[in-house]
């Protein structure tokens, strides 16, 4: 079962939005919330499914709209123009590879440091920022050799 804090906080924006609360948002809420790094539509529908076949991928899709709107998720578009979402946290940059599709989190104080910085010095005031490096990670090093 999910976090009793998200699921809270799903049911108050619903409530303050006047949306139905269905066992259905709750379901993909929980398959979600399980979910570590980053996930399409697609492969989440494919986890809800495994528990509840009765759940259609327009519903998965709509609940994920729902959840960026409620703050509980967060949409990201990186270069191959797939959606995917991951858990709404604290703010981290993204290493992604153009090969393999891998994605990787990373935080480094210098970055926001000198973004800061930046700001600072052509007097902006910064609502969001992303920060993406795209290349080959590791694994696809070691194939380029191979091939």
């Amino acid at each position: 079962m999910s976090n009793d804090l998200e699921q809270k906080a799903l049911a108050s924006y619903l409530e303050d939005h006047n949306l139905k609360h269905t066992k259905q948002r709750e379901a993909i809420l929980d398959v979600f919330l399980d979910i570590h790094g980053h996930i399409t539509s697609e492969a989440l529908y494919q986890k809800v499914r495994d528990n509840h076949p009765g759940i259609g991928y327009t519903t998965v899709y709509r609940t994920m709209k729902l959840l960026c709107d409620a703050g509980l998720a967060i949409e990201r578009h990186f270069d191959d123009g797939v959606t995917r979402y991951e858990i709404e946290h604290e703010h981290h940059d993204h290493l992604v590879c153009v090969r393999c599709g891998k994605i990787v989190e990373f935080e480094c104080q210098m970055i926001e440091k000198a973004q800061d910085d930046i700001v600072e010095r052509y007097g902006f005031r910064l609502l969001r920022h992303r920060h993406e490096l795209y290349g080959h990670c590791t694994d696809c090093q070691g194939r380029e050799g191979r091939s």
